[in-house]
C-alpha cells in the first residue's frame, strides 16, 4: 500500500513538472522558432522582435509619440528581407576579418545615452523594449562591422566622372533649382483660451511682437522647406496659410501653438556650378545603391537561404 501511494505521488510530481515543462517550452519556443536559415545561421523570432525594438530605440531619439511606430510599421514591412540581407553582409565581414574598434562602439553607447537624463532611465527604456545593454553593444558592433564591409567591397568603388555631373544637369536643368521655403513664426502657449484670443488678435491685424508685453508667450521661427518631412500637426494647421495670415491654436505635445506665415522665399534655378556638389552626391548614391544591390544579388546567388515562416 505504501508502495503504491508514492507511485502516485510521484507520478503526480512529473505530470506537474512535465506540464511546466512543456509551458515554457512554448513559450521559448515562440521566441526562439526559427522563420530563416541563411547559410550556417539561423534567424529566429527573437532576432525579428530584437530588431523591431531596436529599430524603435533609434527612432524614439528624433521621432515622438505616434511617430515612433509609424516608423516602426514602415520598417516592419520588408523586415525579413532586410534581417537576411544583414545576415548575408555580416557573414561577409566576419570572412573578411573585418576589425571592430572598441572605443567607437562605447562613444556611440554613450551618444544613446546622453538622450536620457539618468543611467537608471536608460536601462529602464531598454528594459520596456525587451533589450540590455549588450544587447545594444552587439548590435552597434555588427552595424559598424557591415558598414566597413560595405564600403570596402561596395562604396570604394563607386566613380562619378565630371562629365557625368555636366549631361545630368544639362539634362534636368529645368528641375534643379532651390525649394520653396515658407518661414512662419510659431507663437507657443500653456493653455488653449490664451492662444484661441493671441489667434484672433493676429487674425485682426496685430504683430506677434504687439503681443508680447500683453501674453504670456514664447515665439520661434520655424522654416519649412518643401519635400522635407515636418509634423503632421504642423503641415494640417500651416500649410494653407497666405502671407501674414495665423492659423487657429493646435496642440503639439504639452503646448498650444498658433502659427503665423512671415515670408515666403520662391524657388530659384541653380547654376552648374552651385548644383554640381548635390548633383554628385544623388549620382553617387544612385550608383552606389545600385553596386549594393548587385552585390547583395551575387552574395545571394552564392549562399543557402531558406524560409520557414508560415
Amino acid at each position: 500500500m505504501k508502495m503504491k501511494i508514492k507511485y502516485k505521488f510521484l507520478l503526480f510530481v512529473f505530470v506537474l513538472a512535465s506540464y511546466y515543462l512543456l509551458t515554457t517550452s512554448y513559450c521559448l519556443y515562440a521566441q526562439d522558432k526559427i522563420i530563416a536559415i541563411v547559410n550556417h545561421e539561423a534567424i529566429t523570432q527573437k532576432d525579428l522582435s530584437d530588431f523591431l525594438n531596436f529599430m524603435r530605440l533609434q527612432f524614439a531619439r528624433e521621432y515622438k509619440g505616434k511617430e515612433v511606430e509609424e516608423k516602426v510599421q514602415k520598417v516592419k514591412v520588408a523586415l525579413l528581407s532586410r534581417l537576411i540581407e544583414d545576415r548575408l553582409i555580416l557573414q561577409e565581414a566576419k570572412k573578411s576579418n573585418i576589425p571592430v574598434d572598441e572605443n567607437r562602439i562605447r562613444a556611440k553607447i554613450n551618444e544613446v545615452k546622453k538622450e536620457y537624463p539618468s543611467d537608471t532611465l536608460f536601462q529602464s527604456e531598454l528594459m520596456k523594449q525587451g533589450l540590455t545593454q549588450g544587447d545594444i553593444e552587439k548590435k552597434i558592433r555588427e552595424q559598424s562591422m557591415m558598414f566597413s564591409i560595405v564600403e570596402q567591397k561596395v562604396r570604394s568603388k563607386v566613380i562619378i566622372k565630371p562629365e557625368e555631373v555636366t549631361v545630368f544637369y544639362e539634362e534636368n536643368k529645368r528641375d534643379i533649382h532651390t525649394p520653396e521655403e515658407k518661414i512662419f513664426e510659431a507663437l507657443s502657449l500653456e493653455d488653449y483660451d490664451t492662444a484661441r484670443n493671441v489667434a484672433n488678435e493676429l487674425k485682426a491685424g496685430k504683430k506677434p511682437e504687439d503681443l508680447i508685453s500683453q501674453y504670456p508667450l514664447t515665439v520661434n521661427i520655424l522654416t519649412v522647406i518643401s519635400g522635407d518631412e515636418v509634423r503632421k500637426e504642423i503641415v494640417d494647421t500651416a500649410s494653407n496659410l497666405g502671407l501674414g495670415e495665423a492659423s487657429n491654436p493646435v496642440k503639439i505635445e504639452d503646448k498650444y501653438y498658433v502659427f503665423r506665415l512671415r515670408k515666403i522665399v520662391p524657388p530659384k534655378n541653380l547654376t552648374l556650378t552651385e548644383a554640381q556638389a548635390k548633383i554628385h552626391a544623388l549620382l553617387f548614391e544612385k550608383k552606389m545603391q545600385e553596386g549594393l544591390a548587385r552585390w547583395l544579388d551575387e552574395l545571394k546567388k552564392n549562399s543557402y537561404i531558406k524560409i520557414v515562416q508560415d
